[in-house]
């Protein structure tokens, strides 16, 4: 009895357990749907609902003429409200907008994209992408004249999408310079550097997420409306640049090299005028794959390039001139426990100062240093302070490295250290650091530091413009300058360089080869380079070439660095008339009132005098095609100039084309020397010739 109270007692416990729980879940389900159903609803909306940022329009990137390096365009993305359009214009435009959307994306049929749009229409979705492709501006003309489309966004619910993408109208040049930014806001070169002025800032836009997970722009008055970003004008030369990097990449190619640079600077201002960047990404092919005038990658040790800051410290110091000698010996020189070389066999014997440095002996250049300041190297140091080459770059652009140099007081430093430091080894540079110092003594020991911006801008209203900043006033005396130029004029004239002297204007500068360290040792490989200015007598630009590990054979930077010089400084110099010299007028005795006119054939001559209105006319026996000229009275007399067959004619006097055809006709074979009019001819008139025969002709 005892036992079945207990079971009913345990039942009806359980039931009033089980009726209580009902109770309050009855009770939550009521709360939630009436009590609780305006705070869940505004819950609802809050998550359908974001105020989501609008990206505004980058600014542009504009080269020193004004030509685009990189601008932002306009794409869409094509979407649509399928619900908008009333049911008549929905009736008449679906089948037509279904045909058009098959032609235009190829993608899907007419009656897939058909289905896709009815489908979202009788499920009352609000919005849907009816293709990922983008479109650009003139796409979205003529969509918007499409059945449906045609009636806006209010009444036929289309919707593009405006997504901005970056595009380099000059393709692939300039293409590191320019640079770039990732969605992360990292990046490169002018992109990156100038990230800030260009990218403007984000507005605010309400957004409805839809089904689907895609997220649509709602339109009200809380909008906040992006501002775009501003223009930077940058101090590239197009033109130079193309040159800079077509001559570079062909004699990379040409040397199967690893990497080159090329960076020329105008000498006044430092307005960098072309920065090509070319590493290997494959057999034969180059790319702009990292800033090697600039960057870590490129900081290396630049070999005989530095000897210039050697010579300077060693003008200033002491009283060492040009002719003073130097001997060399045989080629190998102690010191230490380091055996030092020169790369001619045999070596240079004894020289002087100047043809040490116009042959680059690096035995001659590191004597002297070790013998004037081996007991003080901290003094060296300290003229290289001076010339600015221990302090960074400091640029517009990002990821400049740092220059280094030993300390007397660093573990490293040996009783070799100074020797090997005064050509070029056993610190670092980057090519614009070393550009930047030989520009300083082409502008007369002033170092600037070098540009790339020079304007800020909206539309045509100047925001900021950059002014030419002087690093170093004065980087040594007068006279040392005077004795350097000579020095690196001399280079091109007569020492390592003479392969690119010309008879237009004259260069200044210096080849640079040396050998590459890996892994603590010097191998076989070779970086070159050649580093100057020009023309050498008027400065007016300063030029860089780096190329990196050059295969073959001819590895000095006077056969692989120093023609790609010569190639960008020939260009410029064909198109900057300010660098050609004014010709000298030739002043005639008795110049009179007629032009030279010395003969030919007398339809020719007739023309040209009756259209100077020169009075001439024939004499009384000439009666031949080919005439001579006379002046008398004033007055042009036309005689014949004989030509008898089978006798040599006289051609003196008549120019190159008509001299071929007289000749020619008759059967004779002409060469010719020089340009102008003929003055001799290797037959002597009235001689008696053959067919076949040879004749020369010499033109002034």
């Amino acid at each position: 009895m005892n036992i079945k109270k207990s079971i009913v007692l345990r039942i009806r416990i359980a039931f009033l357990v089980i009726l209580l729980f009902s109770f309050a879940i009855g009770y939550k389900i009521v709360s939630i749907q009436f009590l609780k159903s305006e705070r869940w609803a505004k819950l609802h909306e809050e998550n359908l609902l974001d105020f989501k940022d609008v990206k505004p329009t980058r600014g542009n990137i504009f080269s020193a003429d004004g030509s685009l390096l990189a601008t932002s365009l306009p794409f869409y993305r094509v979407c649509i409200d399928p619900t908008i359009a009333d049911n008549d214009t929905y009736r008449k435009g679906i089948d037509k907008l279904a045909i058009n959307l098959q032609n235009y994306y190829k993608d899907k049929t007419a009656s897939e994209y058909k289905r896709k749009i009815n489908d979202a229409r009788r499920g009352n979705k609000r919005y849907i992408i009816l293709n990922h492709k983008l479109i650009n501006y003139q796409d979205k003309k003529l969509m918007s004249e499409w059945p449906i489309f045609s009636e806006g966004r209010s009444r036929g619910g289309i919707v593009f999408e405006k997504v901005d993408k970056r595009f380099m109208p000059f393709s692939f040049l300039a293409q590191r310079t320019v640079g770039f930014v990732n969605e992360e806001n990292n990046g490169a070169g002018l992109e990156y550097s100038f990230n800030k002025e260009l990218a403007g800032k984000n507005g605010k836009a309400l957004f409805r997420k839809m089904s689907g997970g895609n997220w649509k722009p709602v339109h009200d008055e809380n909008e906040i409306m992006p501002v775009d970003g501003i223009d930077i004008v940058t101090t590239i030369d197009i033109n130079i640049q193309d040159v800079a990097e077509a001559s570079l990449r062909n004699h990379l190619a040409a040397h199967d090299a690893d990497y080159g640079c090329v960076v020329l600077m105008e000498v006044a201002t430092g307005e960098i005028k072309a920065i090509a960047n070319l590493g290997k990404v494959g057999e034969g092919r180059y790319a702009e794959n990292y800033n090697y005038a600039m960057g870590n990658q490129g900081l290396t040790e630049p070999g005989s390039t530095f000897k210039l800051a050697s010579v300077i410290a060693l003008f200033e110091d002491t009283d060492i001139n040009l002719a003073d000698t130097i001997d060399t010996g045989n080629g190998e020189y102690e010191f230490y426990d380091r055996v030092m070389r020169d790369s001619k066999p045999g070596g240079y014997g004894k020289i002087t100062l100047q043809q040490a440095f116009e042959k680059s002996s690096n035995i001659a250049i590191s004597k002297k240093v070790n013998e004037y300041f081996g007991a003080k190297p901290e003094k060296f140091l300290e003229y290289i302070r001076n010339m600015g080459l221990t302090e960074p770059v400091v640029f517009q652009m990002d990821g400049v490295a740092k220059p280094y140099f030993k300390s007397t007081a660093s573990k490293t430093w040996s009783g070799t250290t100074l020797p090997w430091m005064s050509i070029g080894y056993e610190l670092s540079m980057s090519p614009i650091h070393t550009l930047s110092f030989y520009n300083g003594v082409a502008n007369n020991g002033k170092m600037v530091r070098p540009m790339i911006v020079k304007q800020t801008r909206v539309a045509d209203h100047i925001l900021d413009s950059y002014e030419t900043e002087v690093v170093v006033d004065r980087m040594c005396s007068d006279e040392t300058l005077r004795k350097v130029k000579i020095m690196l004029e001399g280079v091109v004239e007569n020492g390592t360089a003479s392969n690119i002297k010309n008879v237009n204007y004259k260069i200044a500068g210096k080849t640079g080869t040396a050998q590459r360290l890996v892994k603590q040792s010097y191998t076989r490989t070779y970086y070159t380079s050649f580093v100057g200015y020009f023309p050498a007598d008027r400065p007016k630009y300063s030029c860089i070439v780096v190329i990196d590990n050059p295969k073959g054979y001819n590895l000095y930077g006077s056969d692989v660095a120093a023609p790609v010089f010569k190639e960008v400084a020939d260009k410029i110099f064909a198109q900057d008339l300010e660098l050609h010299k004014p010709m000298v007028e030739k002043i005639m005795e008795n110049p009179g009132i007629y032009p030279a006119i010395k003969g030919g054939l007398f339809d020719d001559m007739k023309y040209l005098c009756d259209e100077l209105k020169i009075p001439h006319h024939k004499s009384s026996n000439a009666n031949d095609d080919w005439v001579v000229s006379h002046l008398e009275n004033k007055t042009v007399i036309w005689y014949d100039r004989k030509i008898v067959t089978g006798i040599v004619p006289n051609v003196n006097g008549l120019k190159l084309k008509d001299a071929l055809y007289v000749l020619e006709n008759i059967g004779l074979h002409v060469n010719y020397q020089g340009s102008g009019r003929v003055v001799s001819q290797s037959i002597t008139a009235g001689t008696r010739y053959n067919k076949g025969n040879h004749i020369t002709l010499v033109l002034n």
